[in-house]
């Protein structure tokens, strides 16, 4: 299989040098040329990403080194090489101590010293693209076990967090979360922490139990012992500080116990908090109106900004149907409409909640539970109405979103 060319761009107010470049590496590389700084940027705009970038320093307008500079915020993984007749010294130490390029070179330059700081600088490109893929991984991977180890030692824990979750990335998206992934990955992992407390404690505390000094203080170190575990991961660091602050309420008190308040407190725990508080409602008893309502009686705890999406995005919820399943035809993101038990003795064991959104391991899950334990093999999931399509032959019924509360 053919490897694909690195895309270079070549930056010069000579003409004829562009041409020169385009001719001699085309054959090597996918050539780009522009002759200012300012149709440089633009070209990157709109052709997207570059393995290296190569700017002559002196040129009308935007120097080499303004321009790299700006190609540094717009392609932070690209080679940025600095060309110049002039080699001052003072050019050279300050392109290095801005960190904006990756190499200097004089003019006129070699072919064979550019053709090798061409694929100095490609492979340059490659370890950086590689080692954050491996990151990514790593960090999939881990979050990954995290959700696995918590649905396996305690589903209840897992299915509340699968209700939460979707919530969660909506509302991210509602308020212009610049990171909305660090927020729903906080959300996966946000009640990690419940895995050391027993389950009496942590029904009272969804139950809206008052807990005596002893509960309280075994309960508040949750937080702080699920957001040790989440720092140690690679790149989570920021992660793992949203949940920490995750019962902290908007004017400053709560957990932690610090200064921190308003606008302060990590864009994603304000998220949670809300999300969190509205699923303990309705565990405790209350459906989605009553528990909205009972979030707003709450003077202090919320960001109002955030409170106010989240009504708009129980408003939004529309029409539902229930549509019936086989396990095996079960896909993800999709919600049980019901719980799913297990009749043992003349009693139901819970498996799964309803309102728990399907993923890859709670589908396993389920098959497993089928296949050794006799389930029924047909659940009930919400299906938006608009993604139903018209399907015939599959039983189905209306559920009607709450009103938004007045």
């Amino acid at each position: 299989m053919a490897t694909k060319k690195h895309r270079i761009l070549f930056v010069d107010d000579d003409t004829n040098l562009l041409a020169a470049y385009s001719r001699q590496l085309r054959k090597r590389y996918d050539v780009e040329t522009a002759n200012s700084g300012v149709l440089a940027l633009r070209t990157i705009a709109e052709k997207g990403s570059f393995s290296v970038v190569v700017s002559d320093f002196r040129m009308p307008g935007m120097d080499g080194l303004q321009f790299l500079a700006e190609v540094k915020d717009m392609l932070p993984d690209a080679s940025r090489i600095l060309l110049t007749g002039y080699a001052e010294l003072d050019v050279a130490i300050k392109a290095v101590n801005e960190g904006n390029i990756f190499r200097l070179l004089t003019k006129p330059c070699p072919p064979e010293i550019l053709v090798r700081a061409l694929a100095d600088g490609a492979r340059h490109y490659e370890l950086i693209i590689s080692e954050r893929e491996l990151l990514e991984e790593t960090l999939k991977g881990s979050v990954a076990m995290l959700s696995d180890v918590m649905s396996v030692i305690r589903p209840d824990v897992f299915g509340q967090v699968s209700r939460m979750t979707p919530y969660v990335r909506k509302l991210a998206i509602m308020v212009d979360d610049p990171n909305p992934w660090r927020t729903e990955t906080a959300a996966m992992l946000s009640l990690l922490g419940y895995i050391t407390l027993p389950e009496k404690l942590v029904r009272r505390v969804n139950l809206g139990r008052q807990l005596n000094p002893g509960e309280y203080a075994m309960f508040s170190e949750h937080t702080d012992i699920c957001a040790r575990i989440v720092t140690r991961i690679p790149r989570m660091e920021e992660v793992g500080r949203i949940i920490a602050y995750q019962d902290k309420l908007f004017d400053g008190k709560g957990l932690p116990q610090d200064s921190v308040a308003g606008e302060l407190i990590p864009l994603g725990s304000r998220i949670i908090k809300i999300v969190l508080d509205f699923d303990r409602l309705q565990q405790a008893g209350q459906d989605k109106q009553e528990a909205y309502s009972s979030l707003t009686k709450r003077g202090g705890w919320y960001d109002p900004k955030i409170l106010e999406a989240f009504k708009k995005l129980l408003g939004d919820e529309g029409r539902f149907c229930v549509r019936q399943v086989a396990i095996d035809n079960l896909q993800e993101n999709m919600v049980l409409a019901e719980d799913v038990t297990l009749e043992r003795n003349g009693k139901f064991i819970r498996v799964l909640a309803r309102g728990q959104e399907m993923t890859r391991v709670s589908i396993a899950y389920l098959k497993k539970y089928h296949q050794n334990f006799g389930i029924s093999n047909i659940v009930k999931v919400l299906i938006p109405w608009e993604s139903e399509g018209g399907e015939g032959g599959e039983s189905t019924e209306d559920v009607q979103a709450p009103p938004e509360d007045g």
